[in-house]
């Protein structure tokens, strides 16, 4: 099953999601597979990043939520909320027949 983290960033924590970005990646990167897509979410005015947006594979609401709690992003405290919703990835999936 796919899942869709919305990670939203608290006010003011850009400095903090800059210092901790390295770590960010590493830990995205040792995810391998599991991570289907992803990318931070861009503040409509300034453009500097505000969230964070992860595709991933996992069995259950659960573990996809297990995922985004120990990104190092939120292990910071820089994330707000993280919402987990279920998705189904149709357009674009490689791994899916297109319609």
């Amino acid at each position: 099953m796919f899942y869709v983290l919305i990670c939203t960033d608290k006010p003011k924590s850009l400095q903090t999601r800059l210092k901790t970005r390295p770590a960010h990646l590493e830990y995205l990167e040792e995810l391998g597979d599991v991570l289907k897509l992803g990318g931070p979410m861009l503040d409509e005015d300034s453009g500097e990043p505000n969230g964070s947006l992860l595709v991933v594979e996992a069995t259950s609401e659960q573990e996809a939520r297990a995922i985004a709690e120990s990104d190092p992003f939120n292990e910071a405290g820089i994330f707000a909320s993280i919402d987990v919703r279920r998705w189904d990835w149709r357009r674009g999936n490689p791994d899916a027949k297109q319609v």
